[in-house]
């Protein structure tokens, strides 16, 4: 069995409970629903948003049942996502394990998911507070509206801007929820919803860096997909980025934008390869690991509880996972 982090054992409890929570989503449902939903949970995860939300909410007092809710919700949108996600991709493992695209027809998995942010939904709905609601659509629309721009907008533009927009959308807008939402159903103050609004939005953006770092250097067995895979479908992210601007007269990267980020074999495995043992790799850990200070900092306004210390601990978790 897994070793629970620090940061785990704190909630373990609740999370018990916020996976039972999301399980009773599919009750009385169509049987095939169930047993994707119990599929989805057993895949496993780190449970990382539920941790923020629990230990954030219980960090300022709030009730205890609300931020179960609360986590079940936020918890069950991000499940519904990646299950889309896997299916837009293409993927056919998730953490080593088959995703549910690999199992059903397309039209399946698409409902299934549809079915999922419908129940997200519903249990935001229980915690009875209409700006956690507004909170909660907004953040579904950031999501939704980032696929769209990264399906129609034009990916071969290595800027940095445009690569944190992206992956604000993806990322770490739930990460802000995560944390945010947490702070307002506990009913702080604006400094208390704005420092963990903070914590949220940096902790999300270096997860998604340190995921971006490992589609260069996890193995294939791992992704579940060719290593660099983002690159291989003209997706820039950070590594690449770096490495683009730092050579850019290297053939490999030429011919990259010579054939408008529509790469072939031919000369997209060596630009890999280069990539993953080039600075660059460990550039964007750096970087990673700013964003991680700055969402350290942002706890500073709170009195050093053993939440608080959770949440330091998460923040440092997710530049030091290897997964």
């Amino acid at each position: 069995m897994e070793n629970k982090l620090s940061f785990q054992s704190i909630v373990e409890e609740e999370i018990t409970i916020v996976e039972d929570r999301m399980r009773d989503q599919a009750y009385d449902y169509h049987p095939d629903l169930q047993a994707a939903l119990d599929h989805l949970i057993n895949s496993g995860g780190k449970r990382i948003r539920p941790n923020i939300t629990l230990l954030a909410g219980k960090m300022l007092h709030g009730d205890t049942q609300s931020l179960i809710t609360l986590s079940a919700a936020i918890e069950l949108l991000h499940t519904a996502t990646l299950v889309h996600d896997d299916l837009i991709d293409g993927s056919l493992l998730r953490r080593g394990i088959a995703t549910l695209n690999a199992k059903w027809s397309p039209a399946a998995t698409v409902l299934t998911g549809d079915f999922l942010f419908a129940k997200a939904a519903n249990l935001a709905a229980e915690v009875c507070s209409i700006p956690v609601m507004k909170l909660f659509a907004n953040t579904l629309s950031t999501i939704v509206n980032g696929e769209i721009e990264q399906l129609f907008t034009d990916r071969c533009n290595p800027d940095l801007d445009q690569y944190y927009r992206r992956i604000y959308a993806k990322t770490a807008s739930l990460f802000e929820t995560s944390s945010l939402a947490a702070a307002m159903i506990a009913n702080s103050d604006i400094k208390a919803q704005e420092a963990l609004q903070k914590y949220g939005y940096q902790l999300g953006l270096a997860f998604q860096i340190v995921d971006d770092i490992f589609d260069f250097t996890a193995e294939q067995d791992q992704l579940g997909k060719p290593v660099g895979g983002d690159l291989r479908q003209g997706l820039i992210t950070l590594p690449s980025l770096l490495y683009f601007e730092q050579n850019p007269d290297n053939t490999w990267v030429k011919d990259f934008f010579k054939y408008k980020c529509n790469p072939s074999s031919s000369f997209i495995d060596p630009l890999i390869e280069e990539i993953r043992i080039s600075d660059t790799i460990k550039q964007s850990l750096e970087i990673a690991n700013s964003h991680v200070q700055k969402s350290i900092e942002a706890l500073s306004i709170f009195p050093n509880t053993i939440y608080t210390e959770g949440l330091e601990s998460m923040a440092l978790y997710v530049t030091e996972r290897k997964s």
